[in-house]
């Protein structure tokens, strides 16, 4: 593995047998010339997935580590494994799916490492989803963003480049990927947003239902809420 890279992709993946391959083939297409890592994490996936990710690990030997659960925990807890793992300072994360073109990853790179924000998100353009999705996430990005007031318009993107440093930050919880913006802005971070493309899956089905996201949705926003009412910076300080 390189040392100190100056990026760490993090990709979580589960049951995505047809997607791996692609994904981290382009993942390296794309920043070849810098110095990176990608941090795959196998959330116990029951197809081919483990499989395709030791394909990908023998090809890439020096740029790719391969974590894998024994029992299947989740995307959020997928991605904390990943980030005890990362070396590098900026952390690019990535769904497995395909569906975010890597193609975006240095735009969002290049403006977090630029401006000084903790936190970069993209906001899908022209998405390729089904019309019932686009609906369930047109409320559901709505009402969060009514009551965390966390400024984001697509809080569902898979694409978030962030410094590890402010992640480790945050408290974690179950479902903490969707509400990084909130949480971030909690800490006293600066965030910002950029337009990204979207794409069609070309293998697998979506994990996520629109009753699924419901189900959760509600006591996860009545805890970040509760968070952020409690949030208690640090004061100036002097020296002597």
């Amino acid at each position: 593995m390189i040392q100190s890279p100056d990026l760490s992709v993090l990709i979580p993946f589960f049951n995505e047998a047809g997607n791996v391959h692609p994904v981290v083939d382009e993942v390296h297409e794309v920043l070849k010339g810098l110095s990176f890592e990608v941090i795959c994490v196998n959330d116990c996936s029951a197809d081919e997935t483990a499989t395709e990710l030791a394909e990908v690990k023998a090809k890439y030997p020096e740029t790719v580590l391969v974590l894998s659960h024994i029992e299947r925990r989740g995307k959020s807890a997928a991605l904390f494994t990943g980030l005890k793992s990362v070396r590098g300072s900026w952390v690019q994360l990535l769904d497995g799916d395909g569906q975010n073109p890597p193609g975006d990853i240095p735009k969002l790179y290049a403006h977090l490492k630029e401006t000084g924000v903790e936190l970069v998100g993209g906001e899908r353009q022209k998405r390729q989803d089904s019309t019932a999705k686009l609906l369930g996430s047109r409320i559901g990005n709505g009402v969060r963003k009514r009551l965390l007031n966390d400024t984001a318009n697509d809080t569902g993107c898979g694409l978030k480049a962030f410094t590890r440093e402010a992640f480790l930050r945050l408290p974690y919880f179950d479902h903490i990927h969707r509400y990084l913006p909130a949480l971030m802005i909690r800490e006293g971070y600066q965030i910002a947003f950029l337009p990204v493309s979207h794409r069609a899956r070309e293998a697998g089905v979506s994990k996520y239902t629109n009753f699924g996201r419901l189900k959760v949705s509600i006591a996860d926003l009545r805890g970040v809420r509760w968070l952020n009412k409690r949030a208690r910076l640090p004061g100036d300080v002097t020296e002597l």
